[in-house]
């Protein structure tokens, strides 16, 4: 972990690296970028008919990951961190559902979409714990 201006980041999960100067730096945010990209590959094989529904609310919610990891980014307050990195995590488990229903009605097969969100669900739950554990050390 570094900090750099009061804040801190996480780039490596295994090593501490050079500190990340935006959020495209943060392994966490590029793997939940990739999960966007599978998934409007795979919402633009969906029929037609759910252009505005569950294609739009897959995207929506997937979206929603990178976006407030980016936002939790610049926050200064740890947590300001916390409280971003949590709604992506729950923006993780609403896409979770979207998949399974999108697998279940027969419009892909979840496993690549499971396999990528799994991936980010694991990163964001350790981003989110070493913020949590450099909270409570700077507490100390």
């Amino acid at each position: 972990m570094r900090v750099l201006d009061g804040s801190i980041h996480y780039f490596h999960m295994e090593r501490l690296a050079e500190p990340a100067r935006t959020f495209e730096d943060l392994i966490v945010w590029q793997e939940a970028h990739r999960f966007v990209l599978e998934v409007y590959r795979a919402a633009a094989e969906f029929p037609k008919f759910e252009t505005y529904g569950l294609s739009s609310q897959l995207r929506a919610a997937a979206i929603s990951i990178p976006a407030n990891i980016a936002e939790g980014f610049k926050r200064r307050s740890l947590n300001e961190k916390e409280r971003f990195l949590n709604i992506a995590q729950g923006s993780a488990e609403e896409c979770r559902y979207y998949a399974i229903l999108a697998r279940d009605l027969g419009y892909v097969k979840a496993s690549a979409l499971s396999a990528q969100l799994d991936k980010v669900a694991l990163l964001l739950d350790r981003y989110l714990k070493g913020i949590q554990r450099h909270r409570i050390s700077e507490a100390t």
